[in-house]
């Protein structure tokens, strides 16, 4: 079991256990990085989907428990997959909300998984970063235009 100190106005607490995370003997399909968290599951039936509602349902007491609240207006089911029955999932009693795409560490996934969108993407960022190279420099030589996009591509 993991403990802490706490240190308030100079005096340092006796070390204690440390009461946050998901309770060890929990089968949840949580993922958590950084703020995101994310649920997964394979559903190909009613059973199926009523075994992936009971992680939302779970993660909701959870974070009641330790005084947290999810943005539910953040919340997406992204249904994957062909032939995939696209259940719908609540959050709080409220039906969460489906998308076709969404931004997943920087990198966009749709439902085909296909990456098209994200090709898209990285051309739209590097015409912007070879138009902003192009109104600055008067030299067009490969000499300056390369470094200059390297570290400016690099950048952004």
């Amino acid at each position: 079991m993991a403990t802490s100190k706490e240190i308030v106005n100079g005096s340092m607490s006796m070390w204690k256990p440390v009461t946050s995370g998901v309770p060890q003997e929990s089968e949840c399909t949580l993922r958590k990085l950084v703020d995101d968290t994310k649920l997964s599951g394979a559903v190909d039936s009613l059973e199926g989907r009523d075994a992936i509602q009971r992680d939302p349902d779970r993660l909701e007491r959870w974070a009641h428990v330790k005084l947290m609240k999810f943005n539910k207006a953040k919340c997406k089911v992204l249904h994957l997959g062909k032939g995939n029955p696209q259940y719908k999932y609540r959050l709080r009693g409220e039906w969460i909300e489906s998308s076709t795409v969404e931004k997943d560490l920087g990198i966009l996934v749709n439902e085909k998984l296909n990456m098209t969108w994200q090709y898209a993407l990285a051309a739209q960022k590097a015409s912007c970063v070879l138009g902003c190279i192009k109104r600055s420099m008067a030299s067009r030589s490969r000499e300056v235009i390369l470094p200059l996009y390297s570290v400016r591509g690099l950048s952004k």
